[in-house]
């Protein structure tokens, strides 16, 4: 016997999976894109600075404002200076933000493909923190955007009905 009068029909997890999807298309895809040009600028600023003449380049741009420090301070402020862009140091402080860049891009991927929503609610956290995103702040509208659309039920949803 058929209940007529009952609950209402369930939603159909194909259309909320597809509209969850829709939602999340141009979030993700904005994310990927900034996270990948920043991690390639990254890369190449990287390598740029590393060659011979980067660092020459560098240590003459140094000099130059160096110029206006007394003769006393100027070799000291020099050796502090080139202390900084050692090698060494460059590499350790471009690493942290070429990982989270790639992460961005991976987590978005993940997005998109609505596969794990925490690694997509973390991604879009690290998009909306300038000095950790990409872009130094553009990231923060796809960030956001992301945030308000995976926090709503039917998303959620989606992202487990899979």
């Amino acid at each position: 016997m058929d209940d007529t009068q009952g609950s209402p029909p369930a939603p159909d997890l194909d259309s909320a999976r597809a509209k969850a999807v829709q939602d999340l298309k141009l979030p993700s895809l904005l994310m990927m894109g900034m996270g990948g040009l920043w991690m390639l600028y990254s890369l190449f600023e990287l390598y740029r600075t590393l060659s011979p003449e980067g660092l020459e380049a560098l240590l003459a741009g140094v000099d130059k404002l160096l110029e206006m420090y007394p003769p006393e301070l100027r070799d000291h402020a020099r050796a502090i200076v080139a202390s900084f862009l050692n090698p060494s140091f460059l590499i350790i402080s471009a690493v942290p933000g070429i990982c989270l860049n790639g992460l961005v891009v991976f987590g978005a991927w993940k997005m998109k493909n609505l596969q794990l929503h925490g690694l997509a609610m973390t991604v879009a956290i690290i998009c909306c923190i300038p000095c950790c995103g990409p872009m130094w702040g553009l990231g923060l509208i796809p960030g956001i955007w992301s945030l308000v659309v995976l926090n709503r039920p039917e998303v959620k949803a989606a992202f487990s009905s899979k």
